[in-house]
Protein backbone atom coordinates (compact mmCIF):
# COMPACT_ATOMS: atom_id res chain seq x y z
CA UNK A 1 0.00 0.00 0.00
CA UNK A 2 1.28 3.46 -0.95
CA UNK A 3 2.59 5.61 1.92
CA UNK A 4 2.10 8.97 0.25
CA UNK A 5 -0.40 10.53 -2.13
CA UNK A 6 0.68 13.18 -4.62
CA UNK A 7 -1.79 15.26 -6.64
CA UNK A 8 -0.71 16.04 -10.20
CA UNK A 9 -2.31 18.78 -12.30
CA UNK A 10 -2.77 16.76 -15.48
CA UNK A 11 -3.78 19.81 -17.53
CA UNK A 12 -0.79 22.02 -16.68
CA UNK A 13 2.06 22.64 -19.10
CA UNK A 14 2.71 22.78 -22.83
CA UNK A 15 2.54 19.01 -23.29
CA UNK A 16 -0.47 18.22 -21.11
CA UNK A 17 -2.26 15.99 -20.50
CA UNK A 18 -0.17 13.29 -22.20
CA UNK A 19 3.14 14.22 -20.53
CA UNK A 20 1.41 14.30 -17.13
CA UNK A 21 -0.15 10.88 -17.59
CA UNK A 22 3.05 9.28 -18.88
CA UNK A 23 5.11 10.91 -16.13
CA UNK A 24 2.68 9.71 -13.46
CA UNK A 25 2.62 6.15 -14.79
CA UNK A 26 6.42 6.09 -14.96
CA UNK A 27 6.74 7.43 -11.40
CA UNK A 28 4.40 4.89 -9.77
CA UNK A 29 5.94 2.02 -11.72
CA UNK A 30 9.32 2.87 -10.15
CA UNK A 31 8.17 3.81 -6.64
CA UNK A 32 5.75 1.65 -4.68
CA UNK A 33 5.47 4.27 -1.93
CA UNK A 34 3.35 6.71 -3.92
CA UNK A 35 -0.18 7.03 -5.22
CA UNK A 36 -1.09 9.77 -7.69
CA UNK A 37 -4.34 11.66 -8.16
CA UNK A 38 -4.60 13.27 -11.59
CA UNK A 39 -6.78 16.40 -11.74
CA UNK A 40 -8.30 17.52 -15.02
CA UNK A 41 -10.73 16.58 -17.74
CA UNK A 42 -11.48 12.89 -17.16
CA UNK A 43 -12.22 12.10 -20.80
CA UNK A 44 -8.96 13.64 -22.04
CA UNK A 45 -6.92 11.95 -19.31
CA UNK A 46 -8.43 8.52 -19.95
CA UNK A 47 -7.74 8.91 -23.68
CA UNK A 48 -4.02 9.24 -22.88
CA UNK A 49 -3.96 5.78 -21.28
CA UNK A 50 -4.67 4.06 -24.58
CA UNK A 51 -1.51 2.25 -25.58
CA UNK A 52 0.25 2.85 -22.25
CA UNK A 53 1.97 -0.37 -21.24
CA UNK A 54 4.21 -0.26 -18.19
CA UNK A 55 5.50 -3.32 -16.31
CA UNK A 56 3.96 -3.73 -12.84
CA UNK A 57 1.42 -1.00 -13.58
CA UNK A 58 -1.06 -0.79 -10.70
CA UNK A 59 -4.33 0.94 -11.62
CA UNK A 60 -5.27 1.14 -7.94
CA UNK A 61 -2.49 3.65 -7.42
CA UNK A 62 -3.78 6.09 -10.01
CA UNK A 63 -6.96 8.08 -9.52
CA UNK A 64 -8.65 10.77 -11.62
CA UNK A 65 -10.34 13.75 -9.95
CA UNK A 66 -12.41 15.39 -12.69
CA UNK A 67 -11.98 19.13 -13.20
CA UNK A 68 -13.94 20.82 -15.98
CA UNK A 69 -11.80 23.97 -16.25
CA UNK A 70 -8.21 24.86 -17.08
CA UNK A 71 -6.35 28.03 -16.07
CA UNK A 72 -4.50 29.30 -19.11
CA UNK A 73 -0.94 30.60 -18.80
CA UNK A 74 -2.04 34.10 -19.81
CA UNK A 75 -4.80 34.46 -17.24
CA UNK A 76 -4.48 36.78 -14.23
CA UNK A 77 -3.67 34.45 -11.29
CA UNK A 78 -5.87 35.95 -8.55
CA UNK A 79 -8.88 36.33 -10.83
CA UNK A 80 -8.47 32.84 -12.28
CA UNK A 81 -8.21 31.20 -8.84
CA UNK A 82 -11.37 32.96 -7.66
CA UNK A 83 -13.42 32.45 -10.82
CA UNK A 84 -12.32 28.99 -11.93
CA UNK A 85 -13.22 26.93 -8.88
CA UNK A 86 -13.39 23.73 -10.95
CA UNK A 87 -10.00 24.16 -12.60
CA UNK A 88 -7.38 21.41 -12.36
CA UNK A 89 -5.19 23.67 -10.19
CA UNK A 90 -7.91 24.68 -7.71
CA UNK A 91 -9.33 21.15 -7.47
CA UNK A 92 -5.84 19.80 -6.81
CA UNK A 93 -4.98 22.40 -4.18
CA UNK A 94 -8.27 21.75 -2.40
CA UNK A 95 -7.42 18.04 -2.23
CA UNK A 96 -4.19 19.08 -0.53
CA UNK A 97 -6.03 21.40 1.86
CA UNK A 98 -8.42 18.57 2.76
CA UNK A 99 -5.42 16.37 3.63
CA UNK A 100 -6.26 13.84 0.92
CA UNK A 101 -2.68 14.17 -0.27
CA UNK A 102 0.75 15.29 0.95
CA UNK A 103 1.89 17.19 -2.14
CA UNK A 104 0.67 18.94 -5.29
CA UNK A 105 2.64 19.20 -8.55
CA UNK A 106 1.79 21.41 -11.53
CA UNK A 107 3.48 22.61 -14.71
CA UNK A 108 0.67 25.12 -15.25
CA UNK A 109 0.31 28.88 -14.77
CA UNK A 110 3.06 29.79 -12.27
CA UNK A 111 1.22 32.75 -10.78
CA UNK A 112 -1.96 30.71 -10.31
CA UNK A 113 -0.07 27.87 -8.61
CA UNK A 114 1.66 30.29 -6.21
CA UNK A 115 -1.45 32.37 -5.56
CA UNK A 116 -3.60 29.27 -5.11
CA UNK A 117 -1.02 27.69 -2.85
CA UNK A 118 -1.03 30.74 -0.59
CA UNK A 119 -4.81 31.32 -0.57
CA UNK A 120 -6.04 27.72 -0.51
CA UNK A 121 -3.34 25.68 1.22
CA UNK A 122 -2.11 28.54 3.38
CA UNK A 123 1.26 29.32 4.89
CA UNK A 124 2.69 27.88 8.06
CA UNK A 125 1.86 30.13 10.99
CA UNK A 126 4.96 32.19 11.62
CA UNK A 127 6.22 32.07 8.03
CA UNK A 128 6.19 35.66 6.83
CA UNK A 129 6.18 34.82 3.11
CA UNK A 130 6.41 31.49 1.25
CA UNK A 131 9.29 31.34 -1.23
CA UNK A 132 9.84 29.59 -4.53
CA UNK A 133 13.19 27.81 -4.53
CA UNK A 134 15.23 26.34 -7.38
CA UNK A 135 18.30 24.12 -7.58
CA UNK A 136 20.98 25.49 -9.91
CA UNK A 137 24.02 23.49 -11.07
CA UNK A 138 27.49 24.55 -9.90
CA UNK A 139 31.05 23.35 -10.41
CA UNK A 140 30.79 21.01 -7.45
CA UNK A 141 27.09 20.16 -7.19
CA UNK A 142 24.04 22.37 -6.71
CA UNK A 143 23.12 25.66 -5.09
CA UNK A 144 19.62 26.36 -3.75
CA UNK A 145 18.26 29.71 -4.98
CA UNK A 146 15.62 31.13 -2.66
CA UNK A 147 13.51 33.15 -3.62
CA UNK A 148 13.37 32.49 -7.38
CA UNK A 149 10.19 34.40 -8.15
CA UNK A 150 7.40 34.30 -5.58
CA UNK A 151 8.05 37.67 -3.88
CA UNK A 152 9.27 40.42 -6.20
CA UNK A 153 9.21 42.85 -3.27
CA UNK A 154 10.67 41.57 -0.02
CA UNK A 155 11.60 42.79 3.45
CA UNK A 156 14.90 41.93 5.15
CA UNK A 157 13.24 39.56 7.63
CA UNK A 158 11.75 37.60 4.72
CA UNK A 159 15.25 36.85 3.45
CA UNK A 160 16.29 35.49 6.85
CA UNK A 161 13.43 33.00 6.73
CA UNK A 162 14.25 32.12 3.10
CA UNK A 163 17.78 31.32 4.31
CA UNK A 164 16.54 29.07 7.11
CA UNK A 165 14.11 27.21 4.83
CA UNK A 166 16.85 26.76 2.23
CA UNK A 167 19.22 25.47 4.89
CA UNK A 168 16.64 22.92 6.08
CA UNK A 169 16.06 21.74 2.49
CA UNK A 170 19.75 21.27 1.69
CA UNK A 171 20.46 19.49 4.99
CA UNK A 172 17.62 17.01 4.63
CA UNK A 173 17.13 16.52 0.88
CA UNK A 174 20.66 16.86 -0.53
CA UNK A 175 22.28 15.81 2.78
CA UNK A 176 24.63 18.80 2.85
CA UNK A 177 26.16 19.15 6.31
CA UNK A 178 25.97 22.71 7.64
CA UNK A 179 24.99 24.39 4.34
CA UNK A 180 26.81 27.61 3.52
CA UNK A 181 24.32 30.46 3.15
CA UNK A 182 25.13 33.57 1.11
CA UNK A 183 23.25 36.77 0.30
CA UNK A 184 23.20 37.80 -3.36
CA UNK A 185 24.70 41.28 -3.69
CA UNK A 186 26.74 43.53 -5.99
CA UNK A 187 29.87 43.10 -3.87
CA UNK A 188 31.30 40.95 -1.10
CA UNK A 189 31.71 43.83 1.36
CA UNK A 190 29.06 44.15 4.09
CA UNK A 191 28.43 47.81 3.25
CA UNK A 192 27.63 47.10 -0.41
CA UNK A 193 24.12 46.95 -1.87
CA UNK A 194 20.76 48.65 -1.39
CA UNK A 195 18.68 49.16 1.73
CA UNK A 196 17.22 45.64 1.52
CA UNK A 197 20.56 43.82 1.26
CA UNK A 198 22.30 45.96 3.89
CA UNK A 199 19.56 45.33 6.45
CA UNK A 200 19.26 41.66 5.48
CA UNK A 201 23.03 41.26 5.91
CA UNK A 202 22.88 42.45 9.52
CA UNK A 203 19.90 40.21 10.31
CA UNK A 204 21.52 37.17 8.71
CA UNK A 205 24.81 37.83 10.50
CA UNK A 206 22.97 37.70 13.84
CA UNK A 207 20.69 34.76 12.95
CA UNK A 208 21.13 31.04 13.63
CA UNK A 209 21.84 30.18 9.99
CA UNK A 210 25.35 29.42 8.74
CA UNK A 211 25.69 32.82 7.06
CA UNK A 212 28.90 33.19 5.05
CA UNK A 213 28.43 36.72 3.72
CA UNK A 214 27.60 38.29 0.38
CA UNK A 215 28.08 36.61 -2.97
CA UNK A 216 28.29 38.24 -6.38
CA UNK A 217 26.42 36.81 -9.35
CA UNK A 218 29.62 35.68 -11.07
CA UNK A 219 30.45 33.43 -8.10
CA UNK A 220 27.07 31.68 -7.85
CA UNK A 221 28.20 28.76 -10.01
CA UNK A 222 31.61 28.44 -8.35
CA UNK A 223 30.39 25.98 -5.73
CA UNK A 224 31.30 28.11 -2.71
CA UNK A 225 27.64 28.47 -1.66
CA UNK A 226 24.97 25.88 -0.88
CA UNK A 227 22.09 28.34 -0.40
CA UNK A 228 21.77 31.81 -1.91
CA UNK A 229 19.03 34.18 -0.82
CA UNK A 230 17.55 37.24 -2.50
CA UNK A 231 14.19 38.81 -3.28
CA UNK A 232 12.09 37.13 -5.96
CA UNK A 233 12.80 39.80 -8.58
CA UNK A 234 16.55 39.29 -8.45
CA UNK A 235 16.11 35.53 -8.08
CA UNK A 236 13.94 35.21 -11.16
CA UNK A 237 16.43 37.25 -13.21
CA UNK A 238 19.22 34.92 -12.05
CA UNK A 239 17.14 31.84 -12.89
CA UNK A 240 16.10 33.01 -16.36
CA UNK A 241 19.60 34.25 -17.20
CA UNK A 242 21.11 30.92 -16.14
CA UNK A 243 18.62 28.95 -18.25
CA UNK A 244 19.25 31.16 -21.29
CA UNK A 245 23.03 31.16 -20.90
CA UNK A 246 23.21 27.38 -20.57
CA UNK A 247 21.04 26.88 -23.65
CA UNK A 248 23.01 29.44 -25.70
CA UNK A 249 26.41 28.04 -24.71
CA UNK A 250 25.39 24.48 -25.58
CA UNK A 251 24.15 25.70 -28.95
CA UNK A 252 27.37 27.63 -29.67
CA UNK A 253 29.54 24.67 -28.64
CA UNK A 254 27.50 22.31 -30.83
CA UNK A 255 27.80 24.60 -33.86
CA UNK A 256 31.56 24.96 -33.38
CA UNK A 257 32.06 21.22 -32.96
CA UNK A 258 30.17 20.52 -36.18
CA UNK A 259 32.05 23.16 -38.20
CA UNK A 260 35.04 21.09 -39.36
CA UNK A 261 36.02 17.47 -39.81
CA UNK A 262 38.64 17.71 -37.03
CA UNK A 263 36.18 19.24 -34.58
CA UNK A 264 33.61 16.56 -35.42
CA UNK A 265 36.13 13.85 -34.57
CA UNK A 266 36.91 15.66 -31.30
CA UNK A 267 33.21 15.92 -30.54
CA UNK A 268 32.80 12.19 -31.08
CA UNK A 269 35.64 11.45 -28.65
CA UNK A 270 34.19 13.84 -26.04
CA UNK A 271 30.58 12.79 -26.55
CA UNK A 272 30.25 11.27 -23.08
CA UNK A 273 31.59 14.38 -21.35
CA UNK A 274 29.24 16.70 -23.25
CA UNK A 275 26.33 14.42 -22.44
CA UNK A 276 27.11 14.68 -18.73
CA UNK A 277 27.33 18.48 -18.93
CA UNK A 278 24.01 18.72 -20.74
CA UNK A 279 22.40 16.43 -18.17
CA UNK A 280 23.56 18.61 -15.29
CA UNK A 281 21.98 21.72 -16.82
CA UNK A 282 18.78 19.94 -17.88
CA UNK A 283 15.75 21.06 -15.85
CA UNK A 284 14.14 17.70 -16.63
CA UNK A 285 16.59 16.05 -14.24
CA UNK A 286 15.69 18.35 -11.32
CA UNK A 287 11.93 18.33 -11.83
CA UNK A 288 10.56 21.49 -10.29
CA UNK A 289 10.74 24.23 -7.70
CA UNK A 290 9.23 23.67 -4.24
CA UNK A 291 7.10 26.48 -2.80
CA UNK A 292 8.53 26.59 0.71
CA UNK A 293 6.61 27.75 3.77
CA UNK A 294 3.16 26.37 3.00
CA UNK A 295 1.26 23.96 5.26
CA UNK A 296 1.60 21.30 2.56
CA UNK A 297 4.06 20.91 -0.30
CA UNK A 298 3.39 22.59 -3.65
CA UNK A 299 5.89 22.02 -6.49
CA UNK A 300 5.98 24.14 -9.65
CA UNK A 301 7.33 22.15 -12.61
CA UNK A 302 8.65 23.77 -15.79
CA UNK A 303 5.97 24.78 -18.29
CA UNK A 304 7.66 22.77 -21.02
CA UNK A 305 7.88 19.61 -18.92
CA UNK A 306 7.76 16.30 -20.77
CA UNK A 307 7.25 12.83 -19.29
CA UNK A 308 10.77 12.75 -17.82
CA UNK A 309 10.45 16.20 -16.20
CA UNK A 310 7.05 15.36 -14.69
CA UNK A 311 8.43 12.13 -13.24
CA UNK A 312 11.38 14.08 -11.79
CA UNK A 313 9.00 16.62 -10.22
CA UNK A 314 6.98 13.79 -8.65
CA UNK A 315 10.19 12.18 -7.37
CA UNK A 316 11.28 15.51 -5.93
CA UNK A 317 7.93 15.84 -4.15
CA UNK A 318 8.35 12.33 -2.76
CA UNK A 319 11.84 13.11 -1.43
CA UNK A 320 10.52 16.30 0.19
CA UNK A 321 7.55 14.71 1.95
CA UNK A 322 9.35 11.52 2.92
CA UNK A 323 11.95 13.67 4.69
CA UNK A 324 9.17 15.62 6.44
CA UNK A 325 10.56 19.00 5.35
CA UNK A 326 7.32 20.91 5.99
CA UNK A 327 7.28 19.72 9.61
CA UNK A 328 10.91 20.72 10.07
CA UNK A 329 10.24 24.20 8.66
CA UNK A 330 7.27 24.50 10.98
CA UNK A 331 9.41 23.51 13.96
CA UNK A 332 12.04 26.12 13.07
CA UNK A 333 9.81 29.02 11.99
CA UNK A 334 6.38 28.20 13.38
CA UNK A 335 7.04 29.97 16.66
CA UNK A 336 8.70 33.13 15.40
CA UNK A 337 9.45 36.26 17.35
CA UNK A 338 8.30 38.29 14.38
CA UNK A 339 4.64 39.13 13.92
CA UNK A 340 3.04 38.05 10.65
CA UNK A 341 3.46 40.73 8.02
CA UNK A 342 0.21 41.43 6.20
Amino acid sequence: MAKYTIVLDAMGGDNAPLSSVLGAVSAISENSDIKIILTGDKEQIEACFKGVDVPAFDSNRLEIAHASQVIDVNETPTVAIKEKKDSSIVVGLNLLKENRAEAFVSAGNTGAVLTGGTLIVGRIKGVLRPALATLLPTKTGYVFLCDSGANVDSKPEFLVQFAKMGEIYMENVLKVEKPRVHLVNIGEEAEKGNVLTKEAYELLKNSNVNFCGNIEAREIMSGEADVIVCDGFVGNVILKHTEGLASTLMSIIKNELMSTTKSKIGALLAKGAFKNIRKKFDYKEIGGAPFLGLKQLVVKAHGSSDEKAIKSAINQAYTFISNNITKKIEEELGVTKEHDVK
